[in-house]
């Protein structure tokens, strides 16, 4: 079965073959950047093909989570937690600690991205109910989960974890959802 974990470098061809699927429009999803540091930091799909450049990308990854990590003042520190089923990368999703204006009105705490051969499985709602208590861990509750108006599939992930529709907002619909089962 699929579970949420950290990024590992067990999955490095399988994310590549991701990359690729993905293509450039998706690249952000690949988490091939890191916000951690003064300055940003992007990786190709060339360099994260070399194994000692990729175990880097997740180890920069995995500092975006730590509250000491400087952050530019605009950005806020993320939990990335990657979708796997023994080798295979399925997905990503990012759990952002707080919110900033920019956030509350068009991104969230919580995004994900299924790898494009892997949707229509029902691995997005699978990896946003195994996403809560990683949120309720982080002291959110509710989280706030975004999607464009015209998103249905996407919709139906956010409500089928239990979303509540607020409302709309520069055409993105807002739902929040609880991260606690108790």
């Amino acid at each position: 079965m699929p579970i949420l974990t950290e990024p590992t470098v067990a999955v490095h061809r399988s994310f590549l073959a991701a990359w690729d699927e993905a293509g450039p429009e998706h690249e952000r999803w690949m988490g091939a950047r890191t916000i951690a540091g003064d300055e940003e930091e992007e990786w190709s799909r060339d360099q994260a093909e070399d194994p000692g450049e990729f175990a880097r990308l997740i180890e920069v990854i995995r500092t975006e989570a730590d509250p000491e990590t400087e952050l530019a003042p605009d950005l806020v520190h993320q939990t990335v937690l990657w979708f796997v089923d023994g080798p295979e990368w399925l997905g990503r999703l990012s759990i952002r600690h707080r919110l900033t204006p920019a956030l509350e009105e068009l991104g969230g705490h919580i995004g994900y991205f299924v790898r494009p051969s892997y949707r229509r499985k029902g691995y997005a709602t699978e990896m946003l109910a195994q996403s809560l208590p990683f949120a309720a861990r982080l002291g959110i509750d509710p989280a706030l989960l975004t999607c464009d108006t015209d998103n249905l599939p996407s919709r139906r992930v956010i409500e089928a974890a239990g979303g509540e529709l607020e409302d709309e907002r520069h055409g993105k619909l807002r739902f929040w959802v609880p991260t606690r089962t108790s």
